[in-house]
């Protein structure tokens, strides 16, 4: 629910100022709640979910919302009828890790614990349209990009942010997130594991957060060139839990801090600078300090994807030693005396059967 209640937080002013009539979060409780953000806000429906919720997504046409399960299903959710029971969309033989939607809705893009990208019909999402393949570990997460919706960004636990023609499966781009050496230490690629990305149309910015180290990194689009350029880092002195943009370029960062939840960084000159004295920011950090019991559930946890690498097992090399353990006790054994008056036994009595 962390994440769920988190975004609700850093969203809900901004929804007043966009065009979006309805928000939708999942609980630990396997429930789909239903906001309807204008003219007020207004809960329209509570319903069950079949397994717990890995991602969500609501249409731009605002008529359904797509739930991920940890199962590898996803099901669609009835807007204009908020109290209808969920229908399955398609599925994945492992589990579902995030989803996006082109802006015409016309695409559904999945991404799986076994290294895939599928990108399906929304309409007929029997039809696979192609698959983005070329990540080593786990995908854990993927966004169409607004403003260039031909292309998709994803990121893995093989530490990759990679740039994608998600029709075609065609890769254009990939960028090593431990040839940034955050910290000189740390070159193993699970640390650079991504855990949530954000998009800026204003300027083309990307902001990802990782898995197992407290920093932001940011990086900006080149669309001529087609490919992602690094712009800034930002150290957190917390693990952090989530980042996202305003429309105007700002960013948000909610921390593992009781005292200081969330931060704020406003471009200046094409660098974020850190404000403390943004009104929106003082509100609700004390918003979140006063539920603070929400986020204590995810506390002092070491990676959100530890369970899924994948496990590599040198079979021959146990075999052979087996093999050989069992060769040396038979060689043993031919030595024994006793190993040899037994044969000599069986020998004899063989001869005298009739």
């Amino acid at each position: 629910m962390i994440f769920s209640f988190m975004t609700a937080l850093l969203q809900a002013e901004n929804l007043k100022k966009t065009k979006g009539k309805y928000f939708a979060l999942t609980d630990d409780n396997k429930q789909l709640i239903l906001f309807c953000t204008k003219p007020s806000w207004k809960c329209l429906s509570v319903r069950p979910v079949m397994r717990r919720c890995t991602s969500l997504i609501i249409t731009a046409a605002e008529d359904k919302i797509l739930v991920a399960d940890k199962s590898g299903d996803v099901y669609s959710y009835s807007i204009i009828e908020p109290k209808n029971a969920g229908t399955v969309e398609l599925g994945h033989l492992s589990l579902l890790l995030d989803l996006a939607l082109s802006p015409d809705d016309q695409y559904i893009v999945t991404a799986d614990r076994d290294e895939k990208i599928r990108v399906s019909l929304t309409k007929a999402p029997h039809v696979i349209v192609s698959f983005c393949l070329g990540h080593r570990e786990f995908v854990s997460r993927i966004v169409v990009i607004p403003n260039f919706p031909d292309l998709l960004l994803s990121a893995s636990g093989d530490g990759t942010l990679r740039l994608w023609k998600y029709k075609s499966g065609k890769e254009l781009h990939c960028f090593q997130l431990n040839h940034l050496n955050i910290y000189e230490a740390t070159k193993n690629e699970k640390k650079y594991a991504v855990s949530r990305i954000a998009y800026c149309c204003e300027g083309n910015y990307t902001a990802i957060l990782y898995d197992c180290i407290s920093a932001v990194s940011i990086f900006q689009f080149d669309a001529s060139a087609q490919k992602l350029t690094f712009k800034q880092h930002i150290t957190l002195n917390h693990k952090g839990w989530d980042v996202a943009f305003e429309e105007t370029g700002g960013l948000w960062v909610l921390q593992e801090n009781q005292q200081i939840p969330l931060l704020f960084y406003q471009p200046e000159d094409g660098q974020w600078q850190p404000v403390i004295d943004k009104k929106e920011l003082v509100k609700i950090s004390k918003y979140v300090r006063d539920h603070w019991t929400v986020f204590e559930g995810a506390m002092d946890k070491e990676s959100c994807f530890q369970n899924l690498y994948k496990a590599s097992f040198d079979n021959m090399s146990i075999y052979l030693k087996k093999k050989e353990e069992r060769l040396q006790k038979q060689k043993n054994k031919r030595k024994d005396p006793q190993y040899e008056s037994s044969e000599q036994t069986k020998k004899v009595r063989i001869g005298m059967l009739p």
